[in-house]
């Protein structure tokens, strides 16, 4: 945690005046080295607490609680290890601070961050034609310069400008992006709380779009895009496979309390299984632990066993062990987490030698009764991506059938 906010914690709290915050929605900007990047927050309060809803698209994130620490407002978003710290003007109208997030040890991404109060658009917003629209709405083939493999860009606009859309990569999505389309120039941002997305793209002459993405406070890439109705991502059951370097009784990971535990336990045991490699700061396993939950709903009575290994930012145990209770809490997860060690992919790779190497977060590994690995997908398609979504939850609903009715027949 940072000395601003160690700070703030030490000083007592004040009464409960709100500075205008209360049940009212905000305008945020986070000054990112791209430019403005703007999300919407709303604050309501109950009996007990007053909380906020971050909006990105048709997407809302609860945040909070919200805690008055002298001068200074304090928003924890969980379970991201990050949180928004600022004050309020004295008429309540404007807001100053800055967002921080921890990224494991000593290190920290910092963004300054300002707002208003009302329900200004995230972007200026300019009335565009449907032929303008139709320039842009669709599914493009995107190349993202850091990487070779290819992603998809799904795009959307109305007639006040504004737009929509998300990118879907071989590793996962990058969520519900909202902004404004002029006819020429996109601009889409999000903010979940651990993420601090930023696209800036212009249409050229052929019809192709070319732009810059920032990502919180250092990264910087280009991309670019074609328009490309057939264009598809790799099978995400195909990518990773599973090895038999070591068995199961051999891969042991600690529990929360620090006991090693073995996956070939009873305990974990199943008609069929699911092991899930993710992260708490990672939103797309974000995305999937509520996934996951449903499936836990729906086929927990007839033989489903879920298991979380969870790769954090750093070696730190008991803080590892915090963000995964904070985790299991605000997904309400049914099933046991372990700690299997640091997010670093190599690292992962050499501590689950199981898989061919740890390529995305999260990574799901579906075996049999038996403790036969029957299928392995990479990354995750969440719901920003809307038929991807549904397609994946099929798929899995169909993995586990089978899977569920060969355990009755034994």
């Amino acid at each position: 945690m940072s000395p601003t906010v160690l700070a703030l914690l030490s000083l007592s709290v004040a009464p409960p005046q709100d500075g205008g915050l209360l049940a009212s929605e905000w305008r945020l900007v986070l000054e990112s080295p791209g430019g403005e990047l703007p999300f919407r927050l709303n604050f309501a309060r109950d009996e007990e607490r007053t909380s906020a809803w971050i909006h990105n698209g048709e997407e809302r994130i609860p945040s909070g609680p919200l805690e008055r620490k002298g001068d200074h407002w304090l928003l924890n978003l969980e379970p991201y290890d990050s949180r928004l710290v600022f004050r309020v003007s004295d008429d309540g109208a404007l807001i100053s601070g800055h967002w921080e997030k921890s990224l494991g040890g000593e290190r920290q991404a910092r963004l300054p961050l300002r707002g208003s109060k009302g329900g200004e658009h995230r972007f200026p917003l300019v009335a565009v034609d449907s032929e303008q629209r139709s320039r842009l709405a669709g599914r493009w083939a995107v190349r993202f310069s850091s990487d070779e493999a290819l992603a998809i860009g799904t795009f959307a606009c109305n007639a006040d400008g504004t737009a929509a859309g998300t990118f879907e990569t071989t590793l996962g999505d990058y969520r519900f992006l909202a902004g404004a389309f002029d006819g020429e120039r996109l601009r889409l941002s999000c903010f979940d709380g651990g993420h601090a997305f930023l696209f800036d793209a212009r249409l050229r002459a052929d019809g192709s779009l070319e732009g810059d993405f920032w990502s919180r406070d250092s990264w910087h890439e280009t991309w670019t895009a074609t328009k490309d109705p057939d264009a598809e991502l790799p099978d995400p059951f195909g990518l990773t496979t599973w090895t038999d370097a070591v068995p199961l009784s051999e891969l042991r990971f600690p529990d929360l309390l620090g006991e090693p535990r073995s996956l070939a336990e009873e305990t974990f045991s199943g008609r069929a299984r699911i092991i899930t490699l993710f992260g708490t700061w990672c939103p797309n396993c974000n995305d999937e632990a509520s996934f996951l939950r449903g499936l836990h709903e729906r086929y927990a009575k007839r033989g489903l066993s879920i298991l979380g290994l969870a790769f954090e930012l750093d070696d730190d145990f008991e803080r590892s062990v915090r963000q995964v209770q904070r985790f299991r809490e605000r997904h309400a997860l049914p099933y046991p987490v372990l700690i299997a060690g640091v997010a670093d992919k190599k690292e992962a790779s050499r501590a689950f030698p199981a898989l061919d190497r740890v390529r995305a977060y999260p990574t799901a590994i579906l075996l049999d009764g038996d403790g036969k690995v029957r299928a392995i997908h990479t990354g995750f398609s969440g719901p920003a991506t809307g038929a991807a979504h549904e397609h994946q939850r099929e798929r899995y609903e169909l993995l586990l059938e089978d899977l569920l009715a060969e355990g009755r027949s034994k």
